[in-house]
């Protein structure tokens, strides 16, 4: 059992920290009765977050139950998705890279930006 979270390749680290966040709360909010959630529950939670193009963000949104996060400060840009956790997921999962940032040089700082207003669609 895993609940997908994909963050666009294009949305500032800051933002995309606060929309992973939120889309895992809004995930679970939205499916929290049905039995694959039910059941995810009952284990470790697992995640995979993954960091994704514009042409995969899209072609993401064909699977069903998921809802798509947006910022208000970033123009109301799509900049997440979260999937109902479940058992059996589709291959081009598979393919996805999981969202990996690299740690900042010598007197370099990670300069988080932070989400104003989230809104979600499903």
């Amino acid at each position: 059992m895993k609940m997908y979270i994909l963050v666009r390749d294009d949305v500032p680290l800051g933002f995309a920290m606060v929309a992973v966040a939120h889309a895992s709360l809004a995930g679970y909010l939205a499916y929290k009765d049905h039995p694959e959630v039910i059941e995810w529950l009952s284990g470790p939670f697992r995640k995979a977050v993954c960091k994704v193009g514009a042409e995969e963000f899209e072609n993401s949104k064909a699977v069903p139950d998921h809802i798509v996060l947006t910022e208000s400060a970033l123009g109301g840009r799509e900049v997440a998705i979260a999937f109902r956790p479940r058992a059996e997921w589709p291959r081009m999962f598979k393919s996805l890279h999981l969202y990996k940032v690299p740690p900042p040089f010598e007197g370099e700082s990670l300069r988080a930006g932070g989400l104003n207003h989230v809104h979600l669609h499903s």
